[in-house]
């Protein structure tokens, strides 16, 4: 390993990311992980904080002598809504709760008011998960165009600008690519968008904690709690935006979602105000206390210091990567497009070997295969990782 990580400032707060990275007693108790290993795959699924985990044992053992809903305190779920609302620059009536982003995207593409003959523009090469529920709407005889994009995940204003029409009723990607790392800019398309009257469906689960990602041009944005947020999985939330809501009818139906006072069917359907209209049964309240601490969490340290941090990582170790022999994917991308994941390979190598090497050090990333079938390494470091840490990293990948 050569050089140094540059020391970064961190905004003044109750836990600040020089205290947590000075700290090590402090960084163990909160992250425990880091006694086990180097955890270097956020971008994946994180290992929870200890608060995080207190949370959800807290809850669970109340539930060992209460009624589950009783051992909840007053209020709890309009504060994990208002902490999702703040996050994200939203009201807390614009914030369901329903878990994964997988069946939040499909709500909201089975969901939409769409007519036969207008058009989807998606991007083929995003993570599934904001691709398929796009393309069943084939069936319903909506056109579903596929962006071309000439760098993978690299998607710019011009290039949706340059493939919507006056027939396309929605555009749906992703703040980041999962691969590539690469962060869209949320406010021009957004506003774009807006001008020409298309719905914009942003997937930021790759982002939400991890950088701002603000939703004030934004129509539907959707994201579990498992990577950045450092929260429990299935914990995520929902935001449609109160003019999108009409847009977007709900497909499932329950007691929670319906109006159905003292718990009486009624002879009419008649859903709630707000974005709770997309929350059919009950909540997944321990994932949800779990979530509320995660975003306690974020709100403590500060998302922009957290930014801050993961760009200063990614620049310094971009270089140390590509030193070591290695390709960079997107290693030449510009700070404002810069995203917390790097991906890395050697030309026609699988990879995978490299990968064992490193779980065996207990330096944990995570193998992915591009489109074009080049596997590559993906790390994805957060503001909790140590410059020791990212060393072990370089040291394996070095002497490969």
């Amino acid at each position: 390993m050569t050089g140094h990580l540059p020391v970064a400032s961190a905004t003044l707060c109750l836990v600040t990311i020089s205290e947590v990275l000075a700290n090590e007693e402090l960084r163990r108790r909160e992250f425990p992980v880091v006694t086990q290993s180097a955890y270097l795959a956020h971008a994946g699924v994180c290992p929870l904080p200890r608060r995080v985990a207190d949370a959800i044992a807290g809850y669970a053992q109340r539930c060992t002598v209460d009624d589950q809903e009783e051992a909840i305190s007053l209020g709890t779920v309009s504060r994990i809504r208002k902490l999702a609302a703040h996050l994200i620059g939203a009201q807390a009536s614009e914030i369901a709760l329903v878990g994964p982003t997988s069946l939040a995207l499909s709500q909201v593409a089975t969901g939409l008011q769409v007519k036969r003959g207008q058009n989807i523009l998606i991007y083929h090469d995003c993570y599934p998960a904001n691709v398929y529920p796009w393309m069943a709407l084939a069936d319903r005889g909506v056109e579903i165009r596929f962006m071309n994009i000439r760098e993978l995940g690299r998607i710019r204003l011009v290039d949706v600008q340059g493939q919507i029409d006056e027939d396309t009723r929605l555009v749906a990607i992703a703040s980041a690519h999962y691969l590539t790392g690469f962060r869209i800019n949320i406010e021009a398309i957004g506003k774009m968008l807006r001008s020409r009257g298309v719905l914009f469906c942003l997937d930021g689960i790759q982002t939400l904690g991890a950088f701002p990602t603000l939703a004030t041009h934004v129509d539907i944005l959707a994201a579990d709690a498992h990577k950045w947020l450092l929260g429990p999985c299935a914990a995520g939330i929902l935001y449609v935006r109160k003019e999108a809501q009409p847009y977007i009818q709900p497909v499932v139906h329950g007691w929670h979602n319906v109006k159905c006072p003292d718990y009486l069917t009624q002879d009419e359907m008649e859903f709630h105000e707000g974005a709770r209209r997309y929350e059919a049964g009950s909540a997944n309240f321990m994932g949800l206390f779990g979530l509320e601490a995660a975003l306690d969490l974020v709100a403590e340290v500060g998302v922009e210091a957290i930014g801050a941090e993961l760009l200063r990582k990614r620049a310094w170790l971009v270089p140390q990567i590509q030193a070591a022999g290695f390709e960079v994917v997107r290693g030449d991308v510009q700070p404002e497009n810069a995203g917390a994941i790097t991906s890395f390979f050697r030309p026609g190598e699988a990879m995978s070997a490299l990968h064992r090497q490193l779980t065996e050090a207990k330096v944990i990333t995570s193998l992915r295969k591009q489109p074009d079938g080049q596997w590559v390494i993906r790390v994805s470091p957060h503001y909790y990782n140590t410059e020791a840490e990212l060393g072990r990293f370089l040291e394996v990948i070095s002497a490969d």
